[in-house]
C-alpha cells in the first residue's frame, strides 16, 4: 500500500526536524575532534584528543560540572515545589486578584532579568546570601519560575480537576490521589518543565556571576571566555558538554520516574490480591 500525500508529507516535516536538530550536533562533534579542517574539505583532515585534552585540564572543569548540576537540580527541584500549588490554584480556583497574581508571576519574563537582579543583589548582600551558591539558586528561579507556572497551569487545566476528585470520593487520600492520578497525567508537563529549567539554570551567565561573584563557578562561566576565543574545537568540546548535560537528567527522571510508577503498579496489584 502506497503512502498518501499526507503521510509523505509528515515523513517530509519528520526528517527536516531531524535533520536540523541532528545536523549542528554532528558538526559540534566533528569539531570538537578536528585538528585540522579547511574549507573546502567535506570533513576534517585529520583527528585528535586536543580539544578534550584541554577542556579536562582546566582545573575548574569537574567542579563547575558538579556545581551545575547541583545548582540546576535544585532549582528544578524548588520550581516544581513552588510551581505545582500555583498552577494548581490558578487552574482550578478563582478568587480577588486572579489577574493580578498572573502579572505579577509573569513579570520575570516581561522584565529584564538583570534589571531584577541588581535590586537583589543589594537584598542578598543583606542577609548574607551573596557570593554564595544559595543565593545563586534562588537568583536562578527568576527566570524558571515563570515558564514552570505557565507550563503547569496548561497540564492542570488539560487534565481538569474530576479524576482527582474521584479518587478522593472513592476514600484515596489526596496524596494518594496526586501521587497515582494527577502525576501520571501530568507527566509530559513535568518532563518539559524538568528539560526546560535546567537548560534555563544551566545557560545562565550573568546571574550567577553578578550573585556568585565570582565564589560560585557554572559550567557557563568557563564556557563564555572559550566561546570569545578563536579555538573553534575547543568552543566544540564545551558546547557537546552543555547538551550532554541535560540529555542526562532527561534520562535520570524518564528511569526514576519508570521505577516509579513500576513499585506504584506492584502495590496496587498488592492491594488488590
Amino acid at each position: 500500500m502506497k503512502p498518501s500525500i499526507v503521510q509523505l508529507v509528515k515523513m517530509f516535516l519528520l526528517g527536516c526536524v531531524f535533520f536540523a536538530l541532528v545536523t549542528p550536533l554532528l558538526l559540534l562533534l566533528l569539531n570538537s575532534f578536528a585538528h585540522e579542517w579547511r574549507w573546502p574539505q567535506i570533513i576534517p583532515a585529520s583527528f585528535s584528543l586536543r580539544a578534550w585534552s584541554v577542556v579536562f585540564s582546566d582545573p575548574h572543569i569537574w567542579s563547575s560540572i558538579g556545581w551545575t548540576v547541583l545548582i540546576g537540580s535544585m532549582v528544578v527541584c524548588l520550581n516544581l515545589l513552588l510551581g505545582l500549588p500555583a498552577a494548581k490554584a490558578l487552574a482550578y480556583y478563582e478568587f480577588k486578584g486572579k489577574s493580578l497574581v498572573e502579572t505579577f508571576l509573569l513579570l520575570p519574563i516581561l522584565i529584564p532579568s538583570l534589571a531584577i537582579g541588581m535590586g537583589l543583589l543589594l537584598t542578598m548582600i543583606r542577609v548574607g546570601l551573596a557570593d554564595h551558591w544559595a543565593g545563586v539558586v534562588l537568583i536562578h528561579l527568576l527566570p524558571t519560575l515563570p515558564y514552570t507556572i505557565r507550563i503547569l497551569r496548561a497540564g492542570y487545566e488539560n487534565i481538569g480537576a474530576g479524576y482527582e476528585e474521584a479518587a478522593r470520593n472513592l476514600g484515596a487520600s489526596s496524596w494518594k490521589a496526586f501521587w497515582t492520578i494527577t502525576v501520571p497525567l501530568l507527566f509530559p508537563s513535568l518532563r518539559a518543565v524538568l528539560a526546560l529549567t535546567f537548560v534555563i539554570s544551566l545557560s545562565q551567565y550573568v546571574l550567577t556571576a553578578l550573585i556568585g561573584g565570582g565564589q560560585v563557578v557554572t559550567l557557563a562561566m568557563i564556557y563564555y571566555p572559550y566561546l570569545a576565543g578563536i579555538d573553534r574545537s575547543v568552543t566544540a568540546a564545551l558546547s557537546l558538554l552543555f547538551v550532554l548535560l541535560p540529555i542526562l537528567l532527561v534520562c535520570i527522571f524518564e528511569l526514576v520516574s519508570h521505577l516509579s510508577r513500576k513499585v506504584v503498579t506492584t502495590n496496587q496489584m498488592r492491594d488488590e490480591t
